[in-house]
């Protein structure tokens, strides 16, 4: 992976002139209308970032002073405003939408005249919460009227693909990296789209490219370091580039570089500890490991077979250097709360091994329960907790201990997830039953019935997820309850077309190579 030169001053000075322009057109922007859709240009670019304090208080505004009668008849622009509002917290009722159902309680059929504002109200119905009927009700009449649209109309060839794209999947499940990529190469096809504001977005990507290529390096020299890998672990997956990517989608801005690069760690860690426990050990050596962790006592794993003592030393070594760092930027002894998730992580890999080597089929709520902290939860919510978040309350850490509700709710997506598109492989190989089968030893149904039905429950769990991200009064800042919407995302990344993290396919190959390796042409 060659360096590029977009961090060399030519560039570096195009850039800050471009984003002096970009808060000059936000400022100048007073139209209501246009100016949240000058801002949902800006998060699908993903510069927002650069303007978060300007964009938080146009969202105020707009939000207090809005009369929602000014938007009315234009279902674009309240399914927009609905969107934005309450992305950034603020309380906004799916009755909004009321004013274009008939008499019935149906959505009026006039709307699929508007496809812009079916592509919008689309895109609203995804931040559905618990109990929503309209916003549910919504999403369905959208996605009929809209496939039908693009299969039986003849519409703008640009505006028939991003409804395909859409339906494809929603922006609010999609990776906002992949999605910035993509958002970038639509806007070079549009005739109207500001030069200046395209020119900054595709520097700004470029520019944490080069951040991105540069933390990976690190991690690699680190990997490297640590040896974990080397004969007396063989049979462990070497996926740093995944894990990688896992950090990188998890938290995308260049202010994450300390997380995303001890996250990474953490995955590394997780990887080989769970080749361990699924592959490689036996059950005695396993419940070894398991208790050895539990004392995390240094001197005391002589017991140990060596591969188990040098994975055991990997993980003591690399939890305490995290450990100092964080005391060092917050003044917080982390070491008990990282050594429990460890232990809780261990303990539920040693549940699986038990139901493996039993040959046991747990009911659906016996795996459930087990299953959200085996996909490697425990230690990436705390660990997470302690890198990504700039202040650390006494209530926050209290409610740490038995992890947030938000927090399992997105890790729940991601086992979910981890097993639509692994279950197959991983069962041919002895593992553990996955939910898929759980649920057919269960109720007696095929694959078929239980793969719709695990498609189902993801829905509703997003759902649950929307609910806890969008409640107000939350003891966690924003940038540790912001991961858990990214966490969910990340699922969509790395499972969509099976298992993308431990059978890397080429749809993954090629969205690695876009988001790190191949920057975007200026020209």
């Amino acid at each position: 992976m060659k360096d590029d030169h977009f961090m060399d001053k030519k560039f570096t000075s195009r850039f800050e002139k471009l984003k002096d322009a970009t808060k000059h057109l936000l400022h100048e922007n007073k139209d209501i209308i246009h100016q949240l859709k000058f801002i949902d240009t800006l998060r699908q670019l993903g510069v927002a970032y650069h303007f978060e304090k300007e964009i938080k208080e146009a969202i105020g505004t707009i939000n207090s002073s809005v009369n929602i009668n000014f938007i009315k008849n234009d279902l674009f622009a309240t399914s927009l405003f609905f969107r934005l509002v309450r992305e950034y917290g603020y309380k906004v009722s799916e009755g909004v939408f009321d004013r274009f159902k008939s008499e019935n309680g149906n959505f009026q059929l006039s709307l699929c005249n508007d496809i812009e504002g079916m592509l919008s109200l689309y895109e609203a119905s995804h931040l559905v919460k618990e109990g929503e009927d309209t916003l549910e009700e919504a999403s369905v009449f959208t996605i009929k009227h809209l496939k039908t649209i693009i299969k039986e109309q003849d519409i703008d060839p640009i505006l028939k693909e991003r409804v395909q794209h859409a339906l494809e999947m929603p922006m609010h499940w999609r990776m906002p990296r992949l999605h910035t990529h993509w958002f970038i190469g639509m806007c070079e096809k549009e005739d109207k789209m500001n030069i200046n504001l395209l020119e900054f977005a595709k520097l700004d990507f470029n520019m944490v490219q080069s951040t991105y290529k540069r933390e990976l390096k690190q991690c690699s020299r680190w990997w490297a370091d640590l040896g974990l890998v080397d004969k007396d672990l063989s049979f462990s997956r070497d996926r740093l580039v995944e894990n990688y990517l896992y950090a990188m989608g998890f938290a995308s801005e260049p202010k994450f570089s300390f997380y995303r690069m001890i996250l990474t760690q953490v995955h590394c860690l997780i990887t080989t500890i769970d080749d361990i426990f699924d592959v490689y050990g036996t059950l005695d050596e396993l419940e070894l490991f398991t208790a050895a962790v539990d004392r995390w006592d240094v001197n005391d794993i002589d017991h140990l077979p060596k591969y188990m003592k040098i994975c055991f030393l990997g993980l003591f070594n690399s939890t305490n250097e995290t450990a100092y760092e964080v005391l060092k930027m917050k003044n917080v002894n982390c070491i008990p709360y990282l050594k429990k998730s460890w232990v809780e992580l261990c303990k539920a890999y040693i549940v699986e091994a038990k139901w493996a080597h039993n040959d046991y089929t747990p009911k659906i709520k016996e795996y459930l329960k087990n299953a959200w902290i085996s996909i490697g939860a425990a230690p990436a919510i705390v660990y997470s907790f302690f890198c990504a978040s700039e202040t650390i309350s006494n209530e926050a850490l209290e409610n740490l201990e038995n992890y947030p509700t938000i927090m399992r709710q997105s890790f729940l997506i991601l086992r979910l997830f981890n097993d639509l598109g692994t279950s197959i492989e991983e069962v041919k190989r002895g593992d553990v039953k996955k939910f898929i089968q759980c649920y057919m030893h269960e109720n007696g149904v095929s694959e078929m019935i239980a793969r719709e039905y695990l498609q189902d429950l993801i829905r509703e769990t997003w759902k649950e997820l929307n609910t806890s991200h969008f409640t107000i009064n939350s003891p966690y800042e924003g940038s540790f309850t912001n991961l858990a919407i990214d966490i969910a995302r990340m699922s969509h990344y790395f499972f969509d077309y099976g298992d993308g993290f431990g059978k890397p396919n080429h749809e993954n190959k090629d969205r690695f190579f876009s988001l790190m390796v191949e920057p975007i042409s200026l020209s």
